[in-house]
């Protein structure tokens, strides 16, 4: 049959980030300039704060908002990353957890940790697309997300699937980089092309998107002034190792890479952009 324009398109968008993801140079920056269980922004106490003690301290604020979290319950973690956030899940509250996430090298190294720890089989490492979650109705008691919902074309289709496969009752908790309400359109560009983007959700659109879905809202954290330090610690990173970096990536990308997260320092701390954690029930 022949493919549908459109669904076509959305295919080509779900490879960009795929591709964006896999890519060496994109490796090499995670490798050097983030944690190795986590990949997502943090929530930092003070200047030694590493980025894994900072998003640790995500992961663990997050498990707190969550009612009834223990050994019964499912859940699912769309855009996982390195799985940092499942095995948390599974040392602390015995849950078994089904990790979604499309970049091929990020889930073997989740693969290989969870082999580390010995937690497999407690945790399912799946090869595929939020906006398309290859499982049946009703399957989790929790979807958890961070950070990965903006790299999506398709965001109501993201809030869909995580609808149809949450149990009645079942809980949608997620962190997102999302623009300010005051962030003037030709400010946001420079943000969004650092990673590919081509626009950023938003803490109302998101909110209209739930209450369309049947998702009822119980909690919004705003951790807003973490976003610029987090970026702002990933750019020392940078910084720390550009010498080896620029051997093996190109000073081209390198300068590409300083230039995009000092715009996302500077949206941070001008308020173009905000950051936080959103929590739903399904009704």
């Amino acid at each position: 049959m022949k493919e549908n324009p459109a669904e076509g398109q959305y295919a080509e968008a779900v490879e960009s980030v795929r591709s964006y993801y896999n890519s060496d140079d994109v490796r090499r920056i995670y490798d050097t300039s983030y944690g190795e269980e986590h990949l997502h922004l943090g929530i930092y106490e003070n200047d030694e704060d590493t980025v894994d003690d900072a998003g640790q301290r995500t992961v663990e604020r997050i498990a707190s908002m969550i009612h009834e979290l223990g050994p019964g319950t499912r859940v699912l973690d769309i855009g996982a990353g390195h799985g940092g956030s499942a095995r948390f899940l599974f040392r602390e509250y015995g849950c078994h957890v089904a990790c979604l996430n499309l970049s091929d090298i990020q889930n073997a190294r989740n693969r290989d940790l969870n082999a580390r720890d010995r937690c497999s089989l407690a945790i399912n490492v799946v090869d595929g697309s939020f906006e398309d979650i290859p499982v049946t109705d009703d399957s989790f008691d929790v979807v958890w997300s961070q950070d990965a919902i903006l790299h999506s074309t398709r965001r109501r289709q993201v809030f869909a699937e995580v609808a149809r496969v949450l149990c009645k009752g079942g809980q949608f908790i997620f962190t997102d980089p999302m623009q300010g309400e005051l962030c003037p359109p030709e400010a946001l560009q420079p943000i969004l092309d650092r990673v590919h983007l081509d626009s950023l959700g938003s803490l109302r659109e998101y909110r209209a998107m739930a209450s369309e879905l049947g998702l009822q809202e119980l909690d919004f954290v705003d951790l807003t002034p973490h976003l610029a330090t987090h970026y702002g610690r990933i750019l020392e990173g940078l910084l720390a190792n550009e010498k080896d970096l620029t051997k093996q990536c190109g000073a081209d990308h390198v300068q590409r890479v300083k230039t995009g997260l000092q715009h996302w320092v500077d949206g941070g701390e001008r308020g173009y952009l905000q950051w936080g954690v959103l929590h739903f029930r399904k009704g």
